[in-house]
């Protein structure tokens, strides 16, 4: 009775990748111990598979031949990852599915999971489904992946606003319709965190669900992550995004959110000033904020204030608004005040600099190392100047209202 009940439970599941158009996309390179066992898992849920065969050198074709109802996508030579994904996702469309579930070759993952990811997509619709590992319960989980998953998170939320327990799991639900309009600029490992973020810029709902992990002892492990090269590469990436997302999609979001908002001016005043934020979190904000826009980091004062506000649980909106302190007409004088107060730290080599037209880059360029002391102490006076002003004001104005 009990294994009639599982043949109907599968029948069920193979039914609903049929009617959601779902298929499973296994991108392989040198997988071949492992291959064959992940095909012949995952086929006792779905016929809808399509192997990327990415320039294998081993005996994976010739694995590939024993499964006659997939459908292969093979070629030479190897490219990455985030290509082999790239040409499964354009098969995938061409074959007429709207989602695509993609999974590891090398057994990490278990097809035992993917009845929940159909379920989350029946449940809640259209959107990207991550599968999130549990890092700390998983035995030989490798220290490198457990710190880059840690440093995936953080710059997912930065560059989305998104929080995921697992940002780096290769056991996914796309949506296809989406990724179809999208040309992308990856082909390794980094396009696993290319297209999340740009799914998420798309409007996307993205989501996660739990699913179990296998890592083999280390004397076993097959990986083809490199770690300095495709981490420095999926840092690269991440400073590409972290830019994009500050200099297009931020603004492009603000002003389509007051564009639809008839009460957009509400809006501001509750995003400035949150009701539920203490006047000392408003005036730490402000204050932090009056650092970041003298500190002498000129280029990346904002993105490092946004960084560190996420880090320090600040209020971002005001962080910006008092790091702009620094904006063109404010330059000459930030410039001439560090001057000044890094005179007493150089002594005799100390620069005399004033407002006139000895205010040049050349002339600045004299001593740099007096700016930025000088800049650094402007920091700190500027930044407790705006939590002392901020705290006595914010704590007048309620006053006031009582």
């Amino acid at each position: 009775m009990k294994h009639l009940c599982s043949s109907i439970s599968l029948l069920n599941i193979s039914q609903a990748f049929n009617d959601l158009k779902v298929c499973v996309i296994i991108p392989t390179y040198n997988n071949a111990l492992t291959l064959e066992n992940v095909i012949a898992d995952v086929l006792q849920y779905t016929n809808n598979i399509i192997v990327v065969n990415d320039g294998s050198t081993d005996d994976t074709e010739s694995i590939l031949k024993h499964f006659e109802s997939i459908t292969v996508v093979s070629y030479k030579p190897n490219a990455g990852k985030g290509m082999a994904l790239r040409k499964g996702f354009k098969k995938a469309i061409e074959l007429g599915h709207e989602y695509a579930v993609t999974i590891d070759s090398d057994g990490q993952h278990f097809a035992k999971d993917l009845p929940i990811f159909i379920e989350k997509l029946k449940t809640d619709g259209p959107g990207l489904i991550m599968g999130a590992r549990n890092m700390d319960s998983a035995d030989n989980v490798p220290g490198k992946s457990s710190f880059g998953n840690k440093f995936s998170n953080f710059w997912y939320k930065v560059e989305t606003g998104i929080e995921l327990p697992d940002t780096q799991t290769g056991y996914r639900l796309y949506p296809l319709k989406p990724i179809c309009k999208m040309n992308f600029f990856t082909r390794k490992y980094e396009f696993e965190i290319e297209i999340i973020v740009r799914l998420a810029w798309a409007g996307t709902k993205v989501s996660s669900v739990p699913i179990t992990v296998y890592y083999p002892p280390k004397e076993e492990r097959i990986s083809h992550f490199r770690p300095f090269k495709d981490f420095t590469r999926i840092s690269i990436v991440n400073t590409v995004l972290v830019i994009i997302c500050f200099f297009y999609i931020w603004p492009r979001n603000f002003f389509r959110r007051f564009y639809k908002n008839k009460n957009w001016k509400l809006e501001v005043k509750q995003m400035l000033l949150k009701p539920g934020e203490t006047n000392l979190a408003k005036a730490n904000a402000i204050a932090f904020g009056g650092f970041m826009g003298v500190v002498p980091i000129w280029g990346f004062q904002l993105i490092v204030a946004i960084a560190l506000s996420h880090v320090f649980k600040l209020n971002k909106a005001l962080v910006v608004l008092a790091a702009h302190i620094s904006f063109a007409p404010m330059l000459p004088l930030i410039i001439f005040f560090s001057y000044k107060l890094g005179k007493p730290f150089m002594g005799s080599r100390a620069v005399d600099i004033s407002l006139d037209k000895e205010l040049t880059l050349s002339k600045i360029g004299q001593n740099l190392e007096q700016y930025i002391y000088g800049s650094m102490l402007l920091a700190i006076i500027v930044s407790i100047s705006f939590w002392l002003i901020t705290f006595l004001f914010l704590k007048l104005r309620k006053r006031s209202k009582r």
